[in-house]
């Protein structure tokens, strides 16, 4: 499913810049909760949250989609 994978490639992202979900959430200013449902596939993200999370990774939408 596509949005299990998109989730294990925003944790991966996430883990490589060293933020807990908790601080990561915060910096993009979106819920932790919501976002721990993103990260598990458990969300049909909209294009205007992918973006403000490629924002925080700094990533273009197009890296964050790699490998999906």
């Amino acid at each position: 499913m596509i949005t299990k994978k998109l989730g294990n490639r925003i944790r991966e992202l996430r883990t490589q810049i060293g933020l807990s979900q908790e601080k990561f959430a915060q910096k993009i200013g979106m819920d932790r909760t919501y976002f721990a449902s993103v990260e598990l596939g458990k969300r049909n993200i909209s294009i205007i949250n992918l973006e403000k999370i490629a924002d925080g990774l700094e990533v273009t939408l197009s890296e964050l989609f790699k490998d999906v």
